[in-house]
């Protein structure tokens, strides 16, 4: 399958063809099937941070005992691990000085 250019921003969940404001926070070549993975890790992403948003109104589940935290964390991850392995290397770079995929990170 022929990989397309696409942009994508984590912040508002946006896999786009075409750069618009600010959904080129990273840049990736993906096929159809990579996009649709990606798709579900994000979506994953959106449904757990909802998760650990009723947490917060629930003051008696310290952060580190939570799941719904762990879940986030973990999605985040995976997304920004696929973004790394389809970047541009720009988006590598960029990735890899954050240091979310550094072993001692997770």
């Amino acid at each position: 399958m022929e990989k397309s250019k696409y942009y994508i921003s984590i912040a508002t969940g946006e896999i786009s063809k075409i750069p618009y404001q600010n959904n080129r926070e990273f840049t990736i070549y993906a096929t159809d099937d990579e996009i649709r993975l990606l798709r579900a890790k994000m979506d994953n992403l959106h449904d757990a941070s909802m998760g650990t948003f009723w947490r917060s109104h629930i003051p008696i589940v310290p952060y580190h005992h939570d799941q719904s935290n762990d879940a986030y964390d973990r999605n985040i991850t995976e997304a920004y691990r696929m973004i790394h392995e389809l970047g541009d290397e720009e988006a590598k770079s960029h990735i890899e000085e954050m240091g979310v995929l550094d072993q001692r990170h997770m």
